[in-house]
């Protein structure tokens, strides 16, 4: 079976993650009780690369299981005091809070909590950035927009580095494609 993220190496860490796990009241008589929905689980296979990329804790086969699993359980220990640490400065979400509550705080969250939202993008959406459609834009007009904001970054690292000639034809690509007419919808 083939990675889920690289789809290129061979999985060898297969994750279970419980997605859904509905609570039964106690005091709830049978025919409550029967009702109940069964967990939901979503399965993952990935490569230890991507494992470990993802910071999913793992470890290799090893003969001496008891000890592979104390291991894990303090790396896994570890990084949750080194995640308990990180606190936002506006509004004082800590990285607990924000795995518990599923939801950010603030605006100012998004760059605190960057380097841990960044694998779960990858893990749920296999992707970082927003690749999806726009309310209004059509998607020639998008793309063109995406790519003169590529020019005009490119633009500005060649001013900086002094690369006048490359900077010269970025600044024509630019004015050229800002020229061509609007499409109609």
């Amino acid at each position: 079976m083939l990675c889920h993220i690289c789809k290129k190496n061979e999985a060898t860490v297969h994750i279970t993650e419980i997605t859904s796990f509905p609570v039964v009241d106690v005091h709830a008589d049978d025919a409550e009780a029967e009702n109940v929905p069964a967990p939901e689980f979503e399965e993952s296979h990935v490569c230890e690369r991507c494992a470990h990329r993802s910071k999913v804790p793992f470890t290799a086969p090893t003969t001496n299981k008891g000890l592979a699993v104390w291991n894990m359980l303090k790396e896994s220990a570890r990084r949750a005091r080194e995640e308990s640490a990180i606190t936002c400065p506006d509004c004082g979400m800590t990285m607990a809070e924000f795995r518990s509550k599923g939801r950010l705080g603030c605006p100012k969250d998004y760059e605190v909590f960057a380097p841990h939202i960044r694998p779960l993008l990858l893990r749920i959406h296999n992707a970082t950035t927003h690749k999806g459609r726009i309310p209004g834009v059509d998607e020639s007009e998008r793309e063109k927009d995406d790519h003169l904001t590529g020019l005009r970054k490119k633009l500005e690292e060649a001013i900086r580095a002094e690369a006048y000639e490359s900077a010269a034809q970025l600044r024509d690509q630019i004015q050229s494609l800002e020229a061509l007419p609007e499409e109609p919808a």
